[in-house]
C-alpha cells in the first residue's frame, strides 16, 4: 500500500508565491509540480467553481480564491496579490488577460520583478495562436504523432504525455524557474511564452538527429524505438496480459536470447532488418507458451531489459515502486507522489484539492507580512 504523506516539508521551492489562474490541461498540472516541490501555490478560479473534489490529484496542494474576473473590483484584488507574488501562470487564448486587465503590461506596474507564465497549445503569437485545439493536434503538426502507432494504421495518441504533460507542463515549469533565476539577478521580470508544439517539437530532437544522418524512417514501427525492432517492444503472454522487453545493447540482446533459447545465427541478426519480421514471431510465439508472471520470474532484475506492462492500478503494487515509495496516501486517496527526489529538502504533498475556498484578505495578509515559510 501507498503510504500516508507526511506533513508537508520545506521543499527546494519554499518561499515562492505562484498565483494560478484556473484552467485545465497542462497549467494545472504545472502548477501541482510547483506545489510538490515546495511553492506556495495560490489558484484564483471562478465565483461559482465545486470546490472538494478530494480525488482531484492535479489540483492538490495550493489554496483557492473564487473571484470572477469580469468584476473590475475583483480583478484590482488579483492586482493586490501579484504585488506579493513572485510567478503567474495562465493558460487562456492570447489577449484574454489582456482584456480582463491582467496582461503582463498591467502586472508589470503592480510587480516588475513577476515571472508571468503563458501555457497554450500554439503559442502568443502565428497564424494558428486563436485556433482552438486538444494535445492531438500539437503532437500532430510537430512530427510527432505521425511515429506512433502500428504500420499501416492511423497513428495513435499516446494519451496527453508528450503534448500537454511532456511538451507543455514541463517546459513551463522550466522556464519558469529559469526567469525566476534570472529575476534574482536582474531584478526584472519576463513572459514565459511556453507552446504546447514547441515543446513536442524539442522533445524530436533525438530523431530530427537520427534523421539528418539517414538512420530513422519516417514510416511507423520502422525504428528502433517506436516498436519496429523486435528487440524494442510489447509482447503477449498465455494469459492475455502484456510483457515489454528493451535490450538495446548487444550484450543485453545477447542475455535476452540465451534465456528465451534463440537460435544462434538468429542472434546475430540484432541489426538486420531483414530478419526482424522473423525474431519478432519467435519473440511472440515464445512470450505466448506462458504467462507474465512466469516471465517476470525469470526476466525481471535481469540485463535483458524487461518489464511486465502495467495498468495504473497495478502499477501501484509494484515492489519496486512501493519500495521507492512512488505513491503516496493524501487524505485516503492513493496517488503518484511528488518527483524527483531532493537529498536535503523534499517535496511533499501540501494537501489534497481544496476543499473550500481561502480568505483573500487573510492572505494578503500573510504574504505582506513577509512570511514566505
Amino acid at each position: 500500500m501507498a503510504r500516508e504523506s507526511d506533513s508537508p516539508t520545506l521543499g527546494p521551492l519554499a518561499g515562492l508565491r505562484v498565483i494560478e489562474i484556473a484552467g485545465i490541461g497542462p497549467g494545472p498540472f504545472a502548477c501541482m509540480l510547483l506545489s510538490d516541490l515546495g511553492a506556495e501555490v495560490v489558484r484564483i478560479d471562478r465565483s461559482d467553481a465545486k470546490l472538494g473534489d478530494r480525488f482531484d490529484i492535479v489540483g492538490r496542494g495550493r489554496k483557492t480564491v473564487l473571484l470572477d474576473l469580469k468584476k473590475q473590483t475583483d480583478v484590482e484584488k488579483v492586482l493586490d496579490l501579484v504585488s506579493e507574488a513572485d510567478v503567474l501562470v495562465e493558460g487562456f487564448r492570447p489577449g484574454v488577460m489582456e482584456r480582463l486587465g491582467l496582461g503582463p503590461a498591467d502586472v508589470e506596474k503592480r510587480n516588475p520583478k513577476l515571472v508571468y507564465g503563458r501555457m497554450t497549445g500554439w503559442g502568443q503569437d502565428g497564424p494558428l495562436a486563436q485556433a482552438a485545439g486538444h494535445d492531438i493536434n500539437y503532437i500532430a503538426i510537430s512530427g510527432a504523432l505521425a511515429g506512433i502507432g502500428e504500420a499501416g494504421r492511423a497513428p495513435v495518441p499516446p494519451l496527453n504525455l508528450v503534448g500537454d504533460y511532456g511538451g507543455g507542463s514541463l517546459y513551463l515549469v522550466v522556464g519558469i524557474l529559469a526567469a525566476v533565476f534570472e529575476a534574482q539577478r536582474s531584478g526584472k521580470g519576463q513572459v514565459v511564452d511556453a507552446a504546447i508544439c514547441d515543446g513536442a517539437v524539442s522533445l524530436t530532437s533525438l530523431f530530427h538527429t537520427q534523421l539528418l544522418r539517414g538512420h530513422y524512417v519516417e514510416k511507423k514501427a520502422s525504428n528502433t524505438l517506436d516498436g519496429g525492432a523486435p528487440y524494442y517492444k510489447s509482447y503477449e503472454t498465455s494469459d492475455h496480459q502484456y510483457i515489454s522487453v528493451g535490450p538495446i545493447e548487444p550484450k543485453f540482446f545477447a542475455l535476452l536470447c540465451e534465456k528465451l533459447g534463440v537460435p544462434d545465427d538468429l542472434q546475430k541478426s540484432q541489426n538486420n532488418r531483414e530478419r526482424w519480421s522473423e525474431l519478432e514471431k519467435f519473440f511472440g510465439r515464445t512470450f505466448r507458451t506462458n504467462t507474465r508472471a512466469h516471465w517476470c520470474e525469470l526476466l525481471e532484475g535481469t540485463d535483458a531489459c524487461f518489464a511486465p506492462v502495467l495498468t495504473l492500478s497495478e502499477a501501484e503494487m509494484h515492489p519496486h515502486l512501493q519500495y521507492r515509495k512512488s505513491f503516496v496516501s493524501v487524505g485516503g486517496v492513493q496517488q503518484p507522489a511528488p518527483a524527483p527526489r531532493f537529498s536535503r529538502t523534499p517535496g511533499s504533498v501540501q494537501g489534497p484539492a481544496p476543499q473550500e475556498a481561502a480568505s483573500l484578505p487573510d492572505l494578503l495578509e500573510a504574504w505582506r507580512g513577509g512570511n514566505r515559510s
